[in-house]
């Protein structure tokens, strides 16, 4: 247990330091898959703070746009702009940057700058800008960098007031580059300058973010939880179709026909992001890596029909602008992730991995390993029914800590803990029977003389006439004979939870009920005695040492108390069992020989089994060394597969039984010689019945056959 103790310290550690970050970011990406393919969506499409305007491949292939640069689109964006913010937009904000305009090229054309002779073309977009921007409505993008940021053109600048609307795009990208958080502000020359999520975010609610002494965040009330200092953890729905996606194409379409109705009813009261959904452009892998769906602008329509999105397909990366889109909603809707901080971690997988040692510890190891799997398992279900409530809890640190520390634990076990249990069990394998060998180990101390009395159903068997078959084959033959023979009895009687007691010779004497606790010994002793019948029949058949000689043999079984433990010297013991009821199965072995039977069983033994066997009773007798008798009874086959034969020859043979007790020893023998021919216990009855009937026994004569010899 200390052992298991710190290797579960040592693994839980080692997959919740920080060298695991990458395992505690696929954790998010499992849970987000999970939470979705199982609960679906949290909100409906229509619910979403935030709508998204793209400039997608329908736009590229859409007139006026189709064949166009991009740069040459600001009129018509800017119109679009218009219209989205008078049909009531809480703020608009842009994922695409324009670093130059159309008017700003230098290249000659006709005698002069082409830019110079497109002056004024962009007039409406700066316009559109900065009206936008003086209501506080308008947000331009940037990206920083350690040299020169990318950001809109000079013009756009001074258009939007300069710094006051525009804020960065970058992202924050985890150890694996997927991206799972995004930055909460970013700071230059003491000046705090809010991320691109924040800022309409914070826009939308009408309240500006707050930090507080502690470096936490505060916006409209809500304390943005923060695992990285500086950045919120993003939450993403799984699908395609979480943020409304409009196209640009269409709503350029609707503008120039002047439907502001369909601009009120979808922008008002929105946050808007102009931004770009293409096959190659602005690709971004995020924590909805394994929960994507077919991207496509499948907001509602103005002007242009639905464009067919059935070819398309899920890929691992989403359009960047989904990530801003997510980030300001989880803002709005305050369900941003809240992962637990490092010491959390480092608990729950250090308990994951005591748990998991604990079972290799206790268990074998392919318990263990189902045990372990089914701790997976719940935890993974419980990790995502927590997730529904924006808690990521640790799922891949534990469950590598819990493997780590089931590897480690069979290892320790196998290599120094369970070393004496194997050596006991390999030096006593061969002498003691597997029930035997597991109590010893069970109880942790060598064996010692005792016993006690238990219900027991005792297994007799011998060989017939094994005598002048032994003196007739070499010792080698005979070996692999008996070897052949005993292994097959013994494999069958141990299958069925008997234990072998001892080999006497060609003999087997084993018991059932001992030393496991059996309720059905008497059953499964009998159906053992069946199938070892069986089985003989095909070795006879079928097994080279066999070839040319049919061996049968007699088995005995009674039912009843019996003394088992260890009995013998005080040196030099064996488990067994000792009783009368012992030694009366050892005499109904060799009673089968008066018989000409195979298996006999006492009326104890029947009366164990109920129902499940078809029997026919043989005779009463007494045995050599008992005064009692016995009612004695042959087993034909599992209840209700008795053959047709079987049952007709048994009900004939009990008839001849109720005239032979009755004195009718003409009538029994009358019954006897029907069957005679194929039965041998009815041919023995019937040589005694005729005898009967030629000379009648004296008046006190009683219906028990005594047995004179063993």
């Amino acid at each position: 247990m200390l052992a298991a103790l710190a290797i579960s310290l040592v693994s839980g550690l080692v997959f919740a330091s920080p060298a695991a970050n990458i395992a505690h970011g696929l954790s998010i990406d499992i849970l987000t898959a999970l939470r979705w393919r199982i609960f679906g969506q949290r909100h409906t499409p229509e619910s979403a703070p935030t709508v998204i305007v793209v400039l997608d491949e329908e736009s590229f292939n859409t007139p006026p746009f189709k064949g166009s640069p991009i740069v040459t689109w600001t009129r018509e964006i800017g119109r679009v702009v218009t219209a989205v913010v008078d049909g009531g937009a809480k703020v608009v904000g842009f994922d695409i940057i324009f670093p130059t305009l159309i008017e700003q090229s230098q290249i000659p054309f006709d005698g002069e700058m082409l830019g110079a002779r497109l002056r004024g073309f962009d007039r409406d977009f700066l316009r559109a800008l900065a009206i936008g921007a003086r209501a506080g409505k308008v947000v331009l993008g940037e990206v920083l960098q350690r040299e020169r940021p990318i950001g809109p053109s000079a013009a756009q600048r001074i258009a939007v007031g300069r710094d006051r609307n525009i804020r960065p795009l970058n992202t924050y990208s985890d150890p694996d580059y997927v991206v799972r958080r995004l930055p909460l502000a970013f700071s230059a020359d003491e000046h705090r300058t809010p991320s691109m999520a924040v800022e309409l975010a914070s826009r939308a609610l009408g309240a500006a973010p707050e930090v507080g002494p502690d470096g936490t965040t505060t916006l409209a009330g809500y304390r943005i939880p923060s695992a990285v200092p500086n950045t919120f953890t993003l939450n993403f729905a799984g699908g395609a179709d979480a943020v409304p996606t409009y196209s640009f194409a269409d709503l350029y379409a609707c503008a120039d026909k002047g439907d502001t109705e369909f601009f009120r009813r979808n922008f008002g009261g929105k946050v808007v992001l102009f931004g770009t959904l293409l096959d190659t452009e602005d690709r971004r892998v995020t924590s909805k890596r394994f929960a994507t769906g077919p991207e496509g602008a499948r907001g509602a329509r103005c002007a242009l029909p639905m464009q067919p999105t059935a070819a398309k397909f899920a890929r691992n990366s989403i359009a960047g602008v989904y990530v801003h889109a997510t980030g300001i909603n989880n803002l709005i809707r305050r369900d941003a992730l809240v992962e637990p901080n490092r010491f959390v971690d480092g608990l729950i997988a250090i308990a994951f991995a005591a748990l998991t040692a604990l079972g290799a510890i206790l268990l074998a190891p392919v318990s263990a390993v189902m045990a372990y799997v089914g701790l997976a398992a719940a935890w993974t279900a419980g990790a995502t029914v927590v997730f529904t409530r924006t808690l990521a809890l640790p799922l891949v640190e534990p469950f590598l800590a819990g493997l780590a520390a089931l590897s480690a634990t069979i290892g320790y076990r196998f290599i120094v803990a369970d070393r004496d249990e194997r050596f006991l069990r390999q030096s006593f394998g061969l002498y003691l029977a597997p029930q035997v060998i597991e109590k010893m180990v069970a109880s942790n101390k060598l064996p010692a003389l005792g016993g006690e009395m238990r219900d027991v159903t005792v297994f007799f068997s011998d060989i017939a006439s094994f005598s002048s078959i032994a003196e007739t084959m070499t010792p080698n033959a005979l070996v692999a004979l008996m070897n052949e023979y005993l292994s097959a009895m013994t494999d069958i009687i141990e299958a069925h939870g008997g234990y072998v007691d001892k080999y006497i010779g060609d003999s087997i004497v084993a018991v059932f009920g001992a030393p496991v606790d059996d309720a059905n010994h008497a059953r499964n002793a009998v159906r053992a005695a069946l199938m070892c019948r069986t089985r003989l029949d095909q070795l006879n058949r079928m097994a080279e040492p066999f070839q040319g000689r049919e061996l049968s043999h007699r088995i005995g079984l009674n039912t009843g108390d019996a003394l088992v433990g260890n009995i013998g010297s005080r040196r030099r013991f064996n488990y067994t069992v000792m009783s009368d009821a012992v030694n009366l199965a050892s005499r109904l072995e060799g009673a089968n020989k008066y018989f000409g039977t195979s298996i006999m069983a006492s009326e104890a033994t029947v009366k164990l089994t109920g129902a499940t066997f078809a029997w026919r009773e043989i005779d009463a007798i007494r045995v050599k060394g008992r005064t009692t008798p016995v009612k004695i009874y042959d087993p034909l086959a599992e209840c209700g597969h008795e053959s047709p034969e079987q049952a007709a020859r048994a009900a004939v043979y009990a008839q001849g039984l109720a005239c032979w007790r009755a004195r009718d020893f003409a009538g029994a023998a009358s019954h006897f010689t029907r069957i005679a021919d194929v039965d041998p216990p009815a041919a023995r009855f019937l040589i005694r019945a005729l005898q009967f009937s030629a000379h009648p026994p004296s008046r006190d004569w009683e219906p028990v056959f005594t047995l004179e010899g063993k």
